[in-house]
């Protein structure tokens, strides 16, 4: 059966080394939309972070904030969402403060952090996605703020301490997974890329038999795992080898387009 939808993470996947999209892999993916197959970009990124690619790459859609959110690429449009309620915020930015991680969290166009240490973690999103970042007390977190998406943060080595900690009932939960050594993302339950690839599936008509999704890191394991075709970068982690059905090039090898030409172009 071909495949008519592909979706494709961002860092570490799509763009290179250097967060660059290479012309070999845009010119891949430009020959699939050509020929009907619908590509998304699937992410832990906010919209703002992934806005200039879906423009160039010419999307339709796009999956944001690590499966929390379907989005029209044109429009912006929510189309399904899975937000946190300020009392899931609220009791995730506590628990990130019992185990001495930094801690941020984003809604529609800003992230917001109670500590006044300022994270080098949370500067480096900032920075990759172009989010605006304030500081912002609890206290001052009202329930009209609708958070999206919240992250514990810091050096690998006490993130991983941290991780080993967190209540078992906690992570039954939440969706909690790692998106970089210094990122542990605490979401809804179901938002992660597995369930949007799901949802966005069904409201294409498209079987999941007929879903190729492409990653590297351990939030892209669900998808893959969900996918009839799950595809792992040459430089993915080890879990993500071992669940995929093929294994690309690396990031730095063109890898999107390898597997775009070997597994999707006519």
């Amino acid at each position: 059966m071909s495949i008519k939808l592909v979706t494709i993470d961002i860092d570490g996947t799509l763009l290179n080394s250097n967060k660059e999209l290479t012309s070999e892999v845009k010119t891949a993916i430009k020959k699939a939309t050509v020929q009907g197959v619908n590509i998304v970009l699937a992410t832990g990124r906010p919209t703002i972070g992934v806005l200039d690619l879906v423009k160039e790459l010419e999307l339709d859609f796009m999956i944001t904030y690590n499966g929390a959110m379907i989005q029209n690429a044109g429009t912006e449009e929510v189309l399904i969402e899975h937000p946190l309620s300020h009392d899931d915020f609220l009791d995730i930015e506590l628990l990130a403060r019992k185990l001495g991680v930094h801690f941020h969290a984003q809604d529609y166009s800003r992230m917001y952090t109670p500590n006044r240490d300022l994270s080098e973690y949370t500067i480096h999103e900032a920075t990759l996605t172009g989010i605006p970042v304030s500081y912002r007390a609890i206290s001052e977190m009202t329930p009209d703020i609708k958070i999206i998406k919240s992250m514990m943060i810091d050096k690998e080595e006490i993130l991983d301490e941290a991780i080993s900690k967190i209540p078992t009932d906690f992570s039954d939960r939440f969706a909690i997974v790692k998106s970089a050594p210094f990122y542990l993302e605490v979401l809804n339950k179901q938002a992660t890329k597995g369930e949007a690839v799901k949802e966005l599936a069904a409201k294409l008509n498209i079987t999941l038999d007929e879903v190729m999704a492409i990653g590297d890191n351990e939030n892209d394991l669900s998808m893959i795992e969900t996918a009839g075709i799950g595809v792992a970068m040459g430089n993915a982690v080890p879990s993500v080898k071992e669940a995929a059905n093929q294994i690309t090039t690396s990031n730095d090898e063109h890898g999107v387009a390898h597997a775009l030409t070997q597994w999707v172009l006519k």
